[in-house]
């Protein structure tokens, strides 16, 4: 396995390095220490043709600029929590409010924002990127020096493995996603209007209108939040459906059934013949395709067009520290956090 770096910029006097691993069949994934983002990924399509597959940027200054959370990790806490509150062992926390008077994806300052350590590995079969980062107490207002360590691993066999791994000295909240977009035509002019979407999934989390759950999970049947059959993504892009169209399409958390040797997720670009299975121990993935990219930014001098990517963020589901029945996100000192999530890329036959 080949590792490669150069420089991606500048920023506070410190040196932006972007890393590259790079298996035997050619496909490659990138990613810089601000955020611990991934700034590419190349994979072939039917014919052989290696594109980059995931929405990103030539320069660190469109990163700055923007922050559109392309390939970013994000947390502590991703998603947003309900007016920056919650309560841990009877202490009420306010957190910074960052989005319609709740706070999302962890605040204004958050891991994506952050410049991270990184160290490399590499054996035969496989190449990793390990990030470090120390989120102090009181940074945008949760509790609890936070050590946290995600490795991304490439490998042969053309998996991307993200490992989060964490650590606290009081009792906080955590639960991190990756933020990619994928978009598998390789070409971000092009929608992902007709991409194919499957989920181990029958409920979908309600939103009220400021995009903060209201506790129901409502069944997925005869919805536009069905996938457990295969179905391309527009239908939620065209539908009358309220929750379709209080987000122009879908910003959702969709519970997840685990089912041994199944991916959770399979998302499928029928032209291009790419496809990227997702398996993930958490108990939900929030889809993010909405009409939110609407040609304000650039890739690599082109305008992207409305609906240009779609995220797959693993997750515990969303304001789960307000909702009794989402599951549990907080960390206490005597434990340590784990996750994995598998991103599998291959074409299809």
């Amino acid at each position: 396995m080949e590792i490669s770096t150069k420089v991606f910029g500048e920023l506070s006097g410190q040196v932006i390095q972007e890393y590259t691993l790079t298996n035997r069949q050619g496909i490659s994934l990138s990613a810089m220490n601000y955020g611990a983002a991934v700034t590419a990924i190349q994979v072939p399509d039917k014919e052989g043709l290696l594109q980059n597959i995931v929405l990103g940027y030539d320069s660190l200054d469109e990163y700055l600029s923007y922050r559109p959370f392309y390939g970013a990790t994000v947390g502590r806490v991703a998603g947003r929590i309900d007016k920056g509150k919650f309560t841990l062992a009877g202490k009420i926390y306010q957190l910074e409010t960052n989005e319609k008077g709740n706070h999302l994806h962890g605040g204004g300052n958050s891991l994506d924002t952050k410049i991270w350590t990184v160290k490399t590995n590499s054996t035969e079969n496989e190449a990793q990127l390990i990030f470090s980062y120390k989120s102090l107490n009181n940074e945008n207002g949760y509790p609890g020096d936070l050590m946290i360590q995600i490795t991304y691993t490439l490998t042969e066999s053309n998996d991307w493995k993200i490992n989060y791994h964490a650590t606290t000295d009081e009792s906080t909240l955590f639960n991190p996603t990756n933020h990619v977009y994928f978009n598998l035509s390789g070409d971000p002019t092009k929608t992902i209007n007709q991409h194919t979407l499957a989920l181990t999934s029958k409920y979908f989390g309600e939103l009220r209108e400021d995009s903060i759950p209201t506790g129901n999970l409502l069944p997925v049947d005869r919805t536009p939040f069905d996938f457990t059959t295969a179905d391309t993504i527009d239908k939620g892009f065209e539908s009358t459906h309220p929750q379709n169209e209080l987000v122009s399409g879908y910003d959702h958390p969709f519970v997840l059934e685990h089912i041994s040797g199944k991916p959770e997720a399979t998302l499928s670009d029928i032209t291009s013949g790419r496809r990227v299975q997702m398996f993930t121990d958490r108990d939900s993935v929030v889809i993010y395709a909405t009409n939110a990219l609407n040609g304000k930014h650039t890739e690599e001098g082109k305008v992207m067009e409305h609906y240009a990517g779609i995220t797959l963020e693993t997750q515990q589901l969303p304001d789960a520290i307000n909702q009794e029945a989402f599951g549990n996100i907080i960390l206490h000192p005597d434990e340590v956090f784990h996750s994995e999530t598998t991103y599998r890329f291959d074409t299809m036959l």
